[in-house]
């Protein structure tokens, strides 16, 4: 017995051990090509695999190794040729069946699949693959009569939809396809069926329809609509007595409120059986009167919080992602005012097989060395473990000195060469399988580093910094590190070695920086590798925004400073309650600034400042406050609900379809579904339009981008409006991938003589398409036969080459790497090192005068080479020695004329008339000027000269006078002579009249004598007498052309002075243009005889009076002028 203790403990002791010394060498062996590796499978599908007969079986299995393996298949446990079947076909390079259901029917295919992948190193399997085919059959004809219920009773409508695979969602519609509306009195069960706590009369309706939608065939079938009256006892008794012979029914007395029951489940209590990991859904529903209340207690403990929920108002209780511990008894309540009811559910948790720490790990040993494999899960009941080797049972395979089996435990010591093979692991209970395989690889081999040479990091200050040197060899190589000179092994403060070879720097100080170099050792070599660091300064926000209170209507703005590293480019970004900023032009964001004109009350809320470099951030936060609201504006009424029961299928590594059911559309069609995504691997809480597709559609296919971690919404539209998201999809992981682009803006150029600096922009967290994102910066000389050198940059966005030639050309290219391999072949751009002044002055100077204020200088320009830089033009420096007069002095003031590009020649105006003129020449490029040529000389002709300075009369006669002038300032030559002109003075005065103060006080009288004219002529122009119209106005008086008051716009007459007899004014058209008694559009022209006339005030004199010629000859010279301009504002008047 105490041999038998110990033996168990040396066991358990060379377990530990071994598994410390084999846990070491965890390396991708696909980055070495060419070692041999046995075969590993990389992908598969899923265990249960349910195929749609209108597209082909695409079963996958791919595997990598060393050589490459081929591929066989088991159906049922029996071989599966694939060639003798002309519908199937196996994928090049791969083991992926594809069957053509074209040309085969779909059941001939289901069953259990498996693949099988060798190589001469060994054999690895995938997992068991039933494939069955999708059903979605059709609802069984059958035909509901009217169900005739009682005000106030429960009622179960069935749906007991058609068994599919999978399993159908139900749901209940209208015949207008709107979403029956479910509450605490009615709401649908787990299984479908429709439960009325109580019925009442809004309930009858001929169009209770349950659908079943097959998401994996995308077809939605309906059952025959169920008819449902409800009457209350005085209804049924007056009008449906003769219809209906239930003399149960009729005589029933009214029906009383009543406390609760279980509708579902029975009894007082039921047990349910659910798996770890799985969701659990217990559902209670009750009926009575008044509508019960339902509400869940843990017996033997508390509910979990955050996984649990309550749905279909709370009568189902729903938990996520089961444990043990939530194995017991729940009990559920339903109360009301008269009473309560109570059932207990009983709750076991059973568990498939699961991992505790993981599949067991390949093993890649050294001959002579020992291992082991490790395969520990756990299930509830506790499941069986099954080693095979290649395949087969590991007791059918050839023996093996250096293996030895313990349970969940294989044992290698000594290994040898052919002890390489693949070990399956199959851990089984009644409730599922694991199967995985892991393998073990004999090898001999040199240590090797396989992190990138030459690889730039970069960290911030006082953070840590961790340098890679992963590493391959067999036996494991030991890691060493050294800094610069290699004066000593770094293995001590402030340096920590890891097991993986990584060496950290827990606080990066500036002196950390520098070359770093690795080396990996073992029996059979030796490797280096170098590595650089560099520090940055950290990210700082300095201004931070402050709290703001502001009026609505006003601007607001937030400061947002910052402070960088100068190799790191930042990028600002706001958020508005952690969402971006609206879409609106009254938010205008600058790089240190947020400003926002016109603020309401919707722009209140907290502000988030962040700034992002390539290696930290720092945010910031600012609250707004907006006071003196207007009132809210009325609900909208119209805008669709949300849709929900978001389904994904048909899921592939760059694509994946979406269905989802329209929500109500409250009378208005939905237009367009919008479809959103949030990536909740790059940028979480952030959602962004993906796709739109028609109102009419309830799918849509994705295109995905690698390496996100996609969750979908979609939000409806109508005319009214945009509806509320729906309830997020499960998230969809995409696989990772090589990038699909290189950064742009790829450029080089220098900041100093010596160096290069060759500058991108990053590919963002989506364009990386995978984690481990760096990139390969390659330069070369521009000229025949050079070649590339290659750094690895961390993710960063320059990257400077030091030691360069002056101002050479070089062909850079920046390429996009991640952990999944490299980008596209890069473009090449051209970039040229940093400038320095140039060497060379312009040679060959010269001047051609053209005339006495312009020459034309020329000079041969500097060569290329000498310039050291961009050419950017050339400057001449001149100055006027003196003027060959003697009377003028010397001007030396020096001026400069500059050039732009790569000029020759050029013109030099403004010049100095009969001048002495030096002048040399300058070429310059963005560092400065170069040296100065050979100074020239030129002069300038004669020109005219400048007036004399002053003229003065002296000793005035009668017929003579003396004329004194002093000579030019400028004489711009020798002056040969004067010019005397002179004329007779004119001594008259020319005066402007109408500038005169007497003439414009006369003709301000004549206009004012002029408008008392007019005054007077219109009083007596509009002096009514007396005839018989005058009478029948008198008596009929019409109030529309009466005028009216100013102050309370009541009719009034106006009268003259004399009489206060009213006035028979013309009235004005409503342009407020007055018409001339002989218009051509008169009424005149339409009355029945010649002789009618109109008066001023538009009444028709015929029709009352007969002919008066002495009045009609009065009025009609009164009326033959031109309007008056007062008669038409008293028209005016008479309407305000």
């Amino acid at each position: 017995m105490m041999m038998m203790e110990l033996r168990h403990l040396d066991a358990a002791l060379l377990v530990l051990i071994l598994g410390h010394l084999s846990s070491a060498l965890e390396v991708p062996l696909d980055l070495l090509p060419g070692l041999p590796q046995p075969p590993t499978i990389t992908h598969q599908s899923p265990k249960e695999y349910i195929m749609d007969p209108r597209e082909n079986i695409i079963i996958h299995c791919d595997a990598k190794g060393k050589p490459h393996p081929s591929f066989s298949w088991t159906r049922n446990g029996t071989h599966f040729d694939v060639e003798q079947d002309p519908s199937v076909m196996m994928r090049p390079h791969s083991g992926t069946l594809v069957v053509d259901l074209s040309r085969a029917r779909p059941e001939n295919f289901e069953g259990v699949f498996q693949c099988t992948a060798r190589n001469k190193y060994g054999s690895a399997v995938s997992n068991n693959i039933v494939v069955r085919q999708s059903k979605s059959p059709l609802w069984s004809k059958e035909k509901f009569k009217p169900i005739v219920v009682q005000e106030g009773v429960s009622l179960v409508l069935p749906c007991r939809p058609p068994a599919g695979l999978p399993p159908p969602i139900i749901f209940w519609m209208d015949n207008n396809f709107q979403k029956l509306p479910q509450s605490k009195r009615v709401s649908q069960s787990l299984n479908g069926d429709l439960y009325f706590s109580n019925v009442r009369r809004e309930d009858s309706r001929n169009d209770y329809i349950c659908y079943a939608r097959f998401t994996h065939t995308q077809t939605i079938q309906q059952k025959q609509p169920i008819t449902v009256k409800v009457l209350n006892l005085d209804a049924i008794n007056d009008t449906m007595a003769d219809y209906y012979n239930d003399t149960e029914l009729l005589n029933e007395a009214p029906v009383d409120e009543r406390k609760p029951t279980f509708l579902i489940p029975s009894g007082h209590s039921s047990a349910k059986m659910v798996l770890r990991g799985h969701v659990l859904e217990m559902e209670c529903i009750a009926e009575g009167l008044p509508t019960p209340e339902v509400s869940w207690t843990k017996v033997s403990g508390d509910l979990p919080g955050r996984r649990a929920s309550f749905l279909h108002f709370n009568k189902t209780l729903r938990i996520v992602n089961v444990s043990e511990s939530d194995a017991g008894d729940y009990r559920c309540t339903a109360r009301n005012q008269l009473g309560s009811a109570q059932h207990t559910i009983s709750v076991t948790v059973k568990a498939a097989p699961y991992w505790i720490s993981g599949p067991p790990k390949n093993l890649v040993l050294a001959p002579g060395e020992s291992g082991v494999l490790t395969c520990r899960a756990s299930g509830t009941p506790k499941p069986s473990i099954m080693w095979s080797r290649n395949g087969g049972p590991i007791e059918n395979s050839p023996k093996d000195i250096s293996r030895k089996v313990e349970d969940d435990t294989i044992i290698f010591t000594d290994v040898q060469a052919d002890s390489s093979a693949v070990y399956q692991c199959n851990i089984s209970n009644p409730y599922g399988y694991l199967l995985s395989n892991a393998f073990v690889n004999v090898l001999s081999e040199p240590p090797r580093v396989l992190t990138p040479a030459n690889k730039l990091y970069q960290v911030i200050e006082n953070r840590p910094a961790l340098m890679d040197c992963s590493s391959f060899g067999s036996p494991i190589p030991k890691i060493t590190w050294f800094k610069d000179s290699r004066a000593s092994t770094l293995d001590g403060d402030p340096y920590i070695l890891h097991d993986n070879g990584t060496l950290e720097i827990q606080v990066a100080q500036p002196q950390h920086k520098g070359k770093y170099t690795c080396v990996a050792t073992n029996m059979l070599g030796i490797y280096e590798n170098h590595v650089y660091l560099e520090t940055k300064e950290p990210t700082r926000i300095i201004k931070q925004p402050d709290d703001k209170v502001v009026q609505r209507g006003r601007s607001v703005l937030f400061e947002c400073r910052v402070k960088h590293d100068k190799d790191l480019l930042p990028s600002v970004i706001w958020l508005k309650d952690d969402e971006e900023l609206p879409d609106d032009e009254r938010f205008i964001v600058e790089f240190d600034s947020l400003s926002i004109t016109d603020v309401s009350e919707r722009d209140a809320g907290t502000y988030k400042c962040i700034v992002n470099t390539t290696l930290d951030h720092d945010l910031a936060t600012a609250e707004l406050t907006v006071v003196e609201p207007t009132p809210a504006p009325a609900d909208l009424h119209g805008r669709p609900d949300p849709p929900t029961d978001l389904e994904l299928t048909d899921q592939k590594k760059r694509s994946v379809q979406l269905t989802w059911i329209p929500g109500e559309e409250h009378n208005s069609p939905i237009e367009e579904f919008v479809i959103q995504y949030e990536d909740s691997l790059h940028r979480r809480g952030h959602w962004h339009d993906l796709a739109r597709v028609p109102g009419t559609k309830t799918t849509a296919h994705l295109k995905l981008s690698p390496h996100v971690y996609y969750t979908f919404r979609v939000l409806a539209r109508n005319a009214v409006g945009l509806s509320e998201p729906s309830s997020p999809s499960r998230m969809y992981k995409t696989d990772p991938a090589a990038p699909d682009q290189n950064p742009k803006d790829v450029r080089g150029s220098g900041t100093e003589h010596n160096n290069l600096v060759i500058t991108w922009q990053p590919l963002s967290g989506l364009q990386s398409n995978g984690p481990g994102l760096h990139y390969k910066v390659s330069w070369r000389p521009k000229r025949p036969g050079s070649d590339w050198t290659t750094v690895t940059v961390a993710n960063n966005s320059r990257f400077t080459v030091s030691g360069t030639p002056t101002f050479s050309p070089y062909e850079i290219k920046v390429q996009a790497v991640n952990d999944h391999g490299d980008g596209p072949e890069p473009a090449v751009a051209l970039g040229y090192s940093g400038e320095d002044l140039p060497v060379s002055a312009p040679t060959n100077v010269r001047a051609t005068v053209v005339n006495s204020t312009l020459a034309e200088l020329h000079w041969d320009p500097v060569p290329l080479h000498l310039i050291r830089g961009h050419v950017q033009g050339y400057k001449v420096y001149y100055w006027r020695r003196h003027n060959l007069h003697k009377h003028n002095p010397d001007h030396m003031e020096k001026r400069i004329l500059t050039f732009s590009g790569n000029h020759s020649h050029g013109m030099l105006p403004g010049l100095h008339p009969f001048s002495h003129y030096s002048f040399n020449v300058r070429v310059f490029n963005k560092k400065g000027d170069g040296p100065r040529s050979t100074t020239q000389q030129f002069k300038t002709p004669e020109g005219e000269p400048g007036p004399p300075v002053s003229l003065s009369v002296t000793d005035p006669s009668l017929d003579s006078l003396t004329l004194a002038w002093s000579p030019p300032h400028e004489h711009n030559g020798h002056i040969t002579g004067y010019d005397l002109k002179y004329q007779p003075a004119v001594t008259s005065r020319q005066v402007d009249i109408a500038t005169q103060g007497w003439f414009i006080g006369l003709m301000c009288a004549i206009a004012l004598l002029i408008l008392v004219l007019l005054i007077i002529c219109f009083i007596q122009r509009n002096k009514g007498g007396k005839y018989p119209v005058k009478e029948k106005e008198d008596a009929h008086t019409d109030p529309e052309f009466q005028p009216m008051k100013d102050d309370d716009c009541t009719f009034v007459e106006y009268s003259d002075n004399e009489d206060h007899k009213p006035l028979k004014g013309s009235r004005t058209p409503s342009n407020g243009t007055v018409k001339r008694d002989d218009s051509d559009d008169s009424l005149v022209d339409y009355g029945e005889g010649g002789d009618g006339q109109f008066n001023e005030d538009g009444s028709f004199i015929g029709q009352y009076s007969g002919k008066s010629s002495s009045r009609d000859n009065a009025e009609g010279q009164e009326s033959s002028g031109a309007p008056s301009p007062i008669n038409a504002m008293n028209s005016l008047n008479s309407f305000v």
